[in-house]
């Protein structure tokens, strides 16, 4: 397993060793980091270059760094996480690039190199409010057209922005502000008197 990362290791070094911010190995698996603006090249060179040859896409998501290692976190607080395939080299590399802008995240488009990333990218952006320029139907596919918001944003409110109910007078769904105030549940603990023996302590 070993002459195989290293092969892999040596192949990346090859090919896209120049375009590679930070490679990790570990648990069996290398994990690359990319820049966004060289993204797009990274992952056609990773597709085609017959030393690399991942033919398949396994899953890209969203990552959000904002609470990372108890809010210590120093870099770019979003990020996107393609996992990748070789079938015919039989070994896999795991691509993280981070968006370059926290306040409008934004990575280039990989569904015209692997049509797998269509709904990926599409859950990205509808979860993390991530956007995809080059993605040729990029809409919501989780939530409702009428949601507000990215859900999973580690600073997205738990009750939401808005709530909806079907209003029988007007015969439709209807969307209001939340009507749930957020409080903090205590639970209370019942211990019989004796318990631990505490009076003879």
């Amino acid at each position: 397993m070993f002459a195989k990362l290293d092969l892999l290791s040596s192949n990346l070094q090859k090919h896209i060793g120049d375009r590679i911010a930070l490679r990790q190995v570990a648990l069996g698996e290398v994990t690359i980091d990319v820049a966004a603006s060289d993204y797009l090249g990274v992952m056609a060179a990773l597709r085609d270059e017959p030393e690399l040859r991942f033919e398949e896409l396994m899953d890209l998501c969203g990552i959000d760094y904002l609470t990372y290692k108890d809010g210590d976190w120093g870099g770019k607080r979003f990020a996107v996480v393609s996992h990748l395939v070789s079938v015919a080299n039989n070994w896999r590399v795991r691509v993280r690039c981070f968006a370059p802008d926290d306040a409008f995240p934004s990575v280039p488009s990989v569904a015209s190199i692997w049509n797998s990333a269509n709904w990926f990218e599409r859950e990205a952006f509808d979860l993390y409010g991530i956007v995809f320029p080059g993605h040729a139907d990029l809409r919501r596919i989780l939530t409702d057209y009428g949601f507000v918001g990215h859900p999973f944003r580690k600073d997205f409110p738990v009750v939401g922005h808005v709530e909806m109910r079907y209003d029988p007078d007007q015969q439709r769904v209807v969307y209001e502000p939340v009507s749930i105030e957020m409080r903090e549940i205590t639970p209370r603990i019942i211990r019989p008197a004796n318990y631990g023996n505490v009076e003879n302590a």
